[in-house]
């Protein structure tokens, strides 16, 4: 999925088009949460701060903003969070009066998702919990699980897998949901530089605690990444960029004239967390 952007008449009002149907053709419009009810996708968004308005049209989302808040900031946000929706596969509008449409909505696990949510539930969360992390399921399509992982879980990641693996030979390759999407920015001559950047000086660096920092996407010439594992919710991670990982980038791709941070700091319970305290096991 790549989700494409128009701007409006309005300076605090964008579509966001998926590329797929959003609505049946019909156009609505929420003008706050509390008339979100009835859409699981105007609901997601309106938990964005800055969001004010949601309209639904049959291929696009037009979000309006707070007239406080500029778009670079909470632009990827409002994308991330449109990502959420579709990859998580809930419905755009809930059947019925909203009353009983969650009921109605709701989709029954299949026997592998069933499987694979108790053990991330019952095995692989809980150690994850106990090194400052966490681990949802989200979801299990075509041999690949998609997980929601926060803090020092993304340095679990080759012990989620195999042990994910030995209970379910169904298994290809798990992921973190936000990075199953496909992003053009990322196959632009300027994402392959800063991942090639990211990979060969930065990475090797902050691993030694257990972090790890992603190329999300290039837009323009802004690249944003996310901060993850010891790196997520460290209190020196804005130096960290400032100094270190905007400095390389820009070093090295002139075409980028600024780097984003998009990390949920305030997920990050667990920074420069020590690998090897919570590695995982399958037996």
């Amino acid at each position: 999925m790549f989700i494409q952007t128009q701007a409006t008449d309005n300076p605090n009002c964008l579509k966001f088009l998926p590329g797929c149907d959003v609505t049946d053709g019909r156009a609505i419009e929420f003008q706050g949460p509390d008339a979100a009810g009835h859409s699981p996708l105007a609901g997601r968004l309106f938990a964005v701060d800055a969001v004010a308005r949601v309209a639904l049209g049959a291929d696009h989302i037009a979000v309006t903003k707070t007239p406080d808040v500029a778009w670079h900031i909470v632009k990827p946000v409002i994308l991330g969070a449109i990502m959420d929706h579709f990859v998580a596969g809930d419905p755009v509008l809930l059947e019925g009066d909203g009353v009983n449409g969650a009921d109605e909505a709701e989709v029954e696990d299949d026997e592998i998702s069933a499987q694979l949510r108790e053990l991330i539930d019952t095995r692989i969360r809980p150690t994850a919990q106990q090194s400052g992390g966490d681990v949802n399921f989200r979801g299990f399509k075509d041999g690949v699980v998609l997980l929601d992982m926060q803090g020092s879980a993304f340095s679990l990641l080759d012990g989620i897998t195999n042990m994910l693996r030995h209970y379910v030979p169904e298994v290809d390759e798990v992921v973190d949901y936000r990075d199953a999407m496909p992003k053009p920015g990322l196959e632009t001559p300027e994402g392959i530089a800063i991942l090639r950047v990211l990979n060969e000086q930065i990475n090797p660096s902050v691993a030694g605690h257990g972090g790890h920092i992603s190329l999300v996407d290039v837009q323009d010439d802004v690249a944003y990444i996310r901060l993850e594992g010891g790196c997520q919710g460290c209190g020196m991670a804005d130096v960290t960029l400032k100094q270190g990982v905007e400095t390389a980038i820009l070093r090295e791709v002139p075409a980028i004239s600024s780097v984003l941070d998009v990390t949920d700091h305030a997920g990050g319970g667990n920074p420069y967390f020590q690998p090897g305290k919570g590695g995982m096991s399958p037996m």
